[in-house]
């Protein structure tokens, strides 16, 4: 995301992601200033501590309290939470974020919308500015609009490493609430006017959990 003092990086992506990252941020003409975290599985966090080291301490990283316990190798379940079992990879990294993301915090342009399921602390954002929502795993555009909460066959890879189905179903149908003009996600292409996509994905999501 472009800011006035450069850029706010969304997700780090798998190990082996640093190079790229960097490159694309110097052929667009801005650094990374700070780096958004939506959740703490391995394909959003893979080259966290790349980019970290490479970048030095000066750039901001932020994550939500619940998701840095997973960052540090905690993966146990708070008593008041769900008891479903974690799903996907929970890397431990060795970056600790200076930032502990509070719902209705705002980082630059973008203002933090809870939206756990997928994992117990997963965040998406929200620009103001323009009505894009960058959604991080609550949905999936690859292989169509989906929800956490449900398999996609044509892309089930969100839908397995998801934690807690129907959590995961109430944070997508909020998010639909916000009424999005643009839907970023972590897996697919964005999409433009995403709103009935939307309707419809998190009506087969709720089609999809058990009565």
């Amino acid at each position: 995301m472009r800011e006035d003092d450069g850029f706010t990086l969304v997700d780090t992506m798998i190990p082996g992601s640093a190079k790229g990252v960097l490159d694309a941020a110097i052929s667009a003409g801005a650094p990374v200033r700070r780096i958004l975290l939506t959740h703490a599985h391995g394909d959003h966090v893979g080259s966290l501590d790349a980019l970290h080291e490479q970048l030095g301490p000066e750039v901001e990283v932020a994550i939500t309290e619940r998701d840095a316990r997973f960052l540090a190798g905690d993966k146990s379940l708070d008593p008041g939470e769900p008891q479903s079992k974690l799903g996907g990879s929970y890397p431990t990294c060795s970056t600790r974020p200076a930032h502990r993301l509070g719902i209705e915090d705002r980082i630059g342009s973008l203002e933090v919308v809870a939206s756990p399921g997928h994992t117990p602390g997963h965040i998406s954002l929200w620009d103001p500015r323009d009505g894009t929502l960058i959604a991080g795993d609550a949905f999936s555009t690859l292989g169509g609009v989906a929800t956490a909460s449900r398999i996609n066959p044509r892309f089930p890879l969100v839908g397995l490493a998801t934690w807690d189905r129907p959590t995961a179903q109430r944070s997508a149908q909020s998010l639909r609430s916000l009424a999005p003009s643009l839907l970023a996600t972590g897996h697919g292409p964005v999409i433009p006017d995403p709103r009935q996509a939307m309707d419809e994905a998190t009506e087969s999501g709720s089609r999809s959990l058990p009565a």
